[in-house]
């Protein structure tokens, strides 16, 4: 948002105004010190002046005081006896026609610079505290009046300036400077219409009382003044407050994970309650890419964050949040970039997840999917030599190899769909009541050795919530490793037991076990962690296992066998409807 250079001089009035009023005090003091030299009109004049210069730097708001101010100093000090005001006659209409012309150009060119952008006026406080000052000085200076009337006799022009100006600094407190400077001229009106002789009229006789009525005026308006700023000062400590909060707020969004260019313009929504939308520029056109809050309306406040991002803020934008909509457009751009370079990375990381993939498929397929094919090509081979004569013996042998290695070659294809299909996400069970006595038998079919696996599933365990095709899958690759690792003497053992509202399956092996350290490495696919048997697969089954239990709601963790090896330990959901009271088991 760029910032705009003013080139025309401007003061706030809460400044102008005092030290207007304190010029037209000099010019009237030098023209009593001259003692006639100066005529009335060039006292008009100097005051006209004085008054264009003053309201033509300010706000037009400015101008009706100081023109009543320069009208009193140029009828009272344009001839003798210097300091009686008389709101009749020749020099108080030269002075009045002087003090309106000034003032009229003065705010006319101060609204024109303003209109035109070559001047911003500072806002005033919050409108309700502006109406609320001004019907307190409605309300107190004339009930002041009525009390100060009934006390004349007791109380001094000095006493009655003294109480009208704590009068107009509680107006200044409560509604700012200009009620206070209304407040300011209502009571001087009052003090020289009660007050100040001759009574009842706005004539002044004695010199001493115009100075004190208006150094009164000179006094309010600065006291005013002071209030006021204070007053200011405190608005905009606050509103800096909520700022840094809110910037403090933001920044804490940003440095954590919710950093995407919603998220912030809902922030921004939250804190200012405007509606807010992120374009990026595509080619010759403008795509919104985030947006929050109403912007249906036309129009709206623009902020280019960069080239190729702008953000627009739809509604009305509370005063000074400038910074607070400049910082949001950055952060929603730089939000936006960071999204972007988060979807990247994932897409790059699934990529090399592929090629690492790929790489140990082709590792695979080089050596342990060629070995099996190899035994099959050699035996069908020797079986079609026809100068070959071959036992019944030789050929039983030549057969069962050829089974053997065709079954070998369908887990090592099965595992390896089996795994493609858990790191693309495609399977898709379907959960439903199952046995484990049912399943656990169905998993060693097609085991080699599986016969040596002892069970120990007891047919009162409760039903499970589970995909019985997935579990048997699983229970298989587990089962195959164990009988892989077990000693022929100590053969792997299957067994099941419930526990409150879940059933654990534990494979247990007594072969060499796996080290503690590398208990998570063991279920990444391609590892065979102490397998010296580099025909019997390709380091797939453990990471197959994890990946159809994940599937199935279940938990699969490894642990030390008491006594050697390794236990493989599954944890499935029993049935909701069939847990009541504790552990429930089927009858």
């Amino acid at each position: 948002m760029a910032t705009r250079h003013r080139r025309w001089p401007e003061y706030p009035a809460y400044v102008a105004l005092p030290v207007g009023a304190a010029l037209l005090l000099v010019v009237g003091a030098v023209a009593a010190g001259l003692d006639g030299r100066l005529s009335g009109v060039a006292v008009a004049v100097v005051c006209g002046a004085v008054v264009l210069a003053t309201t033509s730097l300010t706000d037009p708001k400015a101008a009706p005081p100081l023109a009543v101010i320069g009208w009193m100093t140029a009828s009272s000090f344009a001839r003798a006896p210097y300091g009686s005001l008389h709101p009749t006659g020749r020099q108080a209409a030269v002075a009045a026609i002087s003090m309106g012309t000034a003032a009229l150009i003065g705010a006319g060119a101060s609204t024109l610079k303003a209109v035109i952008g070559l001047a911003s006026f500072s806002p005033a406080l919050d409108r309700r505290r502006q109406l609320a000052g001004g019907l307190l000085a409605l309300l107190l200076l004339p009930a002041l009046t009525l009390v100060v009337t009934g006390l004349r006799a007791q109380l001094s022009l000095t006493d009655n300036l003294l109480i009208y100006l704590l009068a107009v600094v509680a107006v200044a407190l409560v509604g700012g400077f200009w009620p206070a400077v209304f407040a300011a001229i209502a009571a001087s009106l009052l003090i020289n219409w009660y007050f100040t002789a001759p009574y009842h009229t706005f004539t002044i006789a004695e010199p001493d009382n115009l100075l004190a009525l208006m150094l009164f005026i000179l006094v309010a308006i600065v006291v005013s003044s002071v209030v006021h700023l204070a007053a200011r000062r405190l608005v905009e400590a606050r509103r800096s407050r909520s700022e840094a909060e809110a910037l403090a707020r933001l920044a804490g969004s940003v440095l954590g994970r919710e950093d995407t260019p919603s998220v912030v313009l809902q922030h921004l929504y939250a804190t200012l309650s405007v509606g807010a939308e992120l374009l990026e520029r595509v080619g010759d056109r403008w795509i919104r890419v985030a947006h929050c809050g109403d912007t249906s309306s036309a129009g709206g406040q623009r902020i280019l964050a960069r080239d190729d991002v702008a953000m627009i803020v739809h509604g009305a934008v509370p005063p000074g949040s400038s910074r607070l909509i400049e910082a949001a457009a950055g952060q929603a751009t730089a939000a936006l970039d960071r999204d972007r370079l988060r979807t990247q990375a994932a897409q790059t990381e699934a990529l090399a997840a592929g090629n690492r993939m790929r790489t140990a498929l082709l590792a695979a397929v080089s050596h342990d999917l060629r070995t099996p094919l190899a035994s099959i090509k050699a035996s069908i081979s020797s079986l079609r030599q026809s100068d070959v004569h071959w036992s019944p013996e030789d050929e039983a042998t030549l057969l069962a190899t050829i089974e053997e290695s065709s079954d070998r070659l369908d887990s090592l294809i099965a595992n390896l769909l089996d795994m493609s299909r858990v790191q693309t996400g495609a399977l898709q069970p379907f959960l439903r009541p199952a046995a484990i006595d049912e399943i656990a038998p169905l998993a060693l079919r097609g085991i080699a050795g599986g016969e040596r696996v002892r069970l120990d599933v007891p047919e009162t365990l409760p039903l499970v919530l589970t995909d019985a095709g997935l579990l048997e899958r699983a229970l298989a690759n587990l089962l195959a490793n164990a009988v892989r690792f077990s000693p022929a003497d100590r053969p792997p053992t299957l067994s099941a037991e419930a526990y409150d509202d879940v059933v654990e399956v534990s494979v247990i092996d007594h072969g060499p076990g796996v080290p503690s350290a590398d208990h998570d490495r063991i279920f990444e696919p391609f590892q065979r962690l102490g397998d010296q048997d580099m025909s019997t697969g390709v380091g797939l089954g453990l990471a197959v296992a994890r990946g159809f239990v994940d599937a199935i709601s279940g938990a699969l963790r490894p642990s030390q066998t008491p006594g050697g090896g390794l236990t493989m330990t599954m944890t499935l959901p029993i049935v909701p409807s069939l847990v009541a009271h504790g552990r429930q088991v089927r009858t």
